[in-house]
């Protein structure tokens, strides 16, 4: 079970990634569902129980996000 995390851009995402790592959350960019969006892009995957405290961080270092969803059984 995980969470995805969507963002304006690949440059965000790459970024977004550097802040969770820093902040000892496990992450992982990886293609966006196709169900979520139609873009070619990347978002970053974490685990759903780190989903809030990912939030944190990246409101903390002012980036940023478009969304999270939860995915996976």
């Amino acid at each position: 079970m995980y969470a995805v995390i969507l963002l304006p851009s690949t440059s965000h995402a790459i970024r977004a990634e550097k802040i969770l790592r820093e902040a000892g959350i496990d992450c992982q960019l990886v293609p966006i569902p196709r169900h979520l969006s139609s873009d070619c892009g990347i978002c970053v995957r974490i685990p759903r129980q780190a989903r809030e405290a990912a939030r944190a961080a990246l409101e903390q270092a002012r980036l940023d996000i478009e969304s999270i969803h939860d995915l996976g059984a």
